[in-house]
């Protein structure tokens, strides 16, 4: 019998707090430098995401901390929790990467971690990721999301093309959420204060009511998995958006944490496809 092939290993990046900054009430800004960040390298997409790893609370794990060695080790209710964060800006010669948390007080992981982060803590993570960024191709731009997709939305206003038109959708809490957005496109951004409404219901309200401009659009919908769903299926059914020219998908889903979203993630999009293909052959 042949031999398993081995998987290969994933680079695991070290980095160190350089400084934070409390950029609204529920969003914290970390940047990270040092010497581990050497082989570190992003650009290509807006969407850029890496894979940020923290020990489980009371678990003893062996010196330097390496998650993929605890995975392979320990069993699973002691294995490193990972969380998923978006790229907000990476300086090549500074050395610098941004990454912007949500924060909710105690709740959760890593917004927490944020909150404490003092410079010369450790941050350790996987990736980058990552699949977007605005094409020059396309005649119109469509950005929407929840606070989770705002650091994805401010890094692809950057890079959208000078002076194509832009539609930008983002719902938070409040206008005390709001932060400065610069982009070279001609740029609507329209911010939407939830309040008391259930995550996403301005956002699918506000992209209904929106008069599409003429010629191709190239999308960007982000956020919770409810939502998403509703907006996917009213883009490429109801819209006809080609699938090429939408980036879309739930990066968190109300109700659970990113390790039962992760697990549960496939099915959950599977069952959209095949909701969109009865749809589809229903029209």
């Amino acid at each position: 019998m042949a031999e398993r092939p081995e998987r290969k290993r994933r680079k695991l990046h070290r980095a160190r707090v350089r400084r934070t900054e409390r950029i609204t009430p529920h969003m914290i800004r970390v940047v990270l430098g040092g010497d581990g960040l050497a082989e570190f390298t992003a650009g290509q997409f807006t969407d850029h995401y890496v894979k940020l790893q923290f020990p489980r609370p009371g678990v003893d794990y062996p010196e330097p901390f390496d998650p993929e060695a605890a995975r392979r080790d320990l069993p699973r209710e002691q294995w490193p929790y990972s969380r998923t964060y978006t790229v907000r800006a990476w300086d090549r010669e500074a050395g610098e990467l941004t990454i912007d948390f949500v924060y909710h007080g105690d709740r959760g992981v890593a917004g927490p971690w944020a909150a404490a982060a003092r410079p010369g803590d450790e941050l350790l993570f996987f990736g980058p990721g990552g699949g977007y960024a605005p094409s020059g191709d396309a005649d119109w731009h469509l950005l929407a999301g929840d606070e989770s997709a705002l650091p994805a939305i401010a890094a692809s206003l950057e890079r959208v093309p000078a002076g194509a038109p832009t539609r930008a959708f983002v719902e938070v809490a409040g206008p005390e959420e709001e932060q400065p957005l610069a982009t070279p496109g001609d740029a609507e951004i329209v911010w939407l204060h939830r309040g008391a409404a259930p995550v996403g219901k301005l956002l699918v309200e506000a992209l209904r009511g929106l008069a599409f401009p003429a010629g191709q659009g190239h999308a960007f919908v982000h956020g919770e998995a409810n939502f998403v769903r509703d907006l996917r299926r009213f883009l490429r059914i109801e819209r006809g958006l080609p699938r090429e020219w939408l980036s879309i998908s739930g990066y968190w889903r109300l109700g659970t944490d990113e390790d039962g979203w992760q697990s549960g993630k496939a099915e959950w999009n599977r069952r959209i496809e095949e909701e969109e293909a009865t749809a589809a052959a229903a029209s």
